[in-house]
C-alpha cells in the first residue's frame, strides 16, 4: 500500500489513519476533513490532511471513505468525474448506505466499490472489520482484505447483514466500553481506587475475550469453569440475570439495528 486516502477524518476516519500509519510506515497517507487546523499535530512527512477531496482522489488508488451517512451521496454525485474505474478502489465505511445506492450516485456500472465496517478499536490494530463487495473489474479482494487484516481482523459477509455487523461490531465497542465503566463502578464500591479498577477491569475483559478467540469455545463453557456450587460468581451472575442484564443488552442491539432500517 505506497497510497491510502481517507475522505473524511472524523472519528473513525482518525482512528482508521492512525492504525494504517502504525502498520504501513512507509506509506503515504492521506486524509481530508471540511476543519483541519485540529489535525496538525498529527502531520508528518508520511500523513497530509487537506479540506481538498479531489486531490486526495487523485493521488490515491485506494479511498475510503468515511463521510456521515446523510453527505456521503452527495459527495460521490459532486465528484463522480473524478473517480476512474481503471484505477480507483473504493471502500465505503458509512452506516445504511448500500453499494447500490453508491453506483447510482456515482453513475458508474462496474467499479471496484466495498462496504467496510471497522471500529475505533482501529487506532490500536484490534478493530473488527466487515467487509462487503459487489463486481470488481479490479480484482482487488485480496488487497482489501490485507488492508483490514493490518488494523485487525476482518470477516466478510453478505451485505445484507452489513446493518446487523454495524451493531454487533461499531456499535458495540460502545456497549462494551459502557459494561467496564459499571465494572470499574462495582469495584471502587468494594474498594479500589479508580485506577486499580480501570486496570484489573480492562486486563480481565481482555483475557476473558482472548479465552474466546484462542480456545474457540463458547461462553457458557468458560463461564462454568469459574461458576463453583454455591460460589460468589454464580449469586453475582444470577443477580444481575434477575435484574435483566442480558435482556437489556438484547433490546440495546435490537433497537440499534431497528433505528438504522426505519
Amino acid at each position: 500500500m505506497e497510497k491510502i486516502g481517507i475522505i473524511g477524518c472524523g472519528n473513525l476516519g482518525l482512528s482508521l489513519l492512525k492504525g494504517f500509519r502504525k502498520q504501513y510506515p512507509n506509506a503515504q497517507l492521506f486524509g481530508t476533513r471540511r476543519n483541519i487546523e485540529g489535525l496538525t499535530g498529527l502531520e508528518d512527512n508520511q500523513t497530509h490532511f487537506t479540506s481538498n477531496n479531489r486531490e486526495v482522489i487523485e493521488q490515491c488508488d485506494f479511498l475510503i471513505v468515511a463521510l456521515k451517512p446523510y453527505t456521503i451521496l452527495s459527495f460521490f454525485e459532486e465528484n463522480k468525474d473524478s473517480f476512474d474505474p481503471k484505477r480507483h478502489t473504493i471502500i465505503s465505511v458509512a452506516t445504511g448506505i448500500t453499494l447500490a445506492e453508491i453506483k447510482k450516485a456515482l453513475k458508474i456500472n462496474e467499479i471496484s466499490l466495498y462496504r467496510g465496517m471497522p471500529n475505533t478499536a482501529a487506532d490500536v490494530q484490534e478493530s473488527m472489520t466487515a467487509l462487503s463487495g459487489s463486481v470488481d473489474p479490479l480484482n482487488r479482494k485480496n488487497e482489501v482484505s490485507e488492508l483490514f487484516k493490518a488494523i485487525g481482523d476482518i470477516v466478510w459477509i453478505d451485505e445484507q447483514l452489513m446493518e446487523s455487523a454495524t451493531i454487533l461490531g461499531a456499535c458495540g465497542i460502545a456497549y462494551v466500553l459502557r459494561f467496564i465503566r459499571a465494572m470499574i463502578q462495582g469495584g471502587i464500591e468494594v474498594g479500589f481506587d479508580a485506577k486499580t479498577a480501570n486496570k484489573i477491569v480492562s486486563q480481565t475483559v481482555k483475557g476473558a475475550a482472548q479465552l474466546l478467540i484462542q480456545n474457540g469455545l463458547h461462553p457458557e463453557e468458560e463461564i462454568d469453569k469459574v461458576t463453583t456450587p454455591k460460589g460468589c460468581t454464580i449469586v453475582g451472575l444470577n443477580e444481575m440475570e434477575h435484574s435483566g442484564f442480558s435482556s437489556a443488552l438484547i433490546k440495546g442491539i435490537v433497537t440499534s439495528y431497528q433505528k438504522i432500517e426505519r
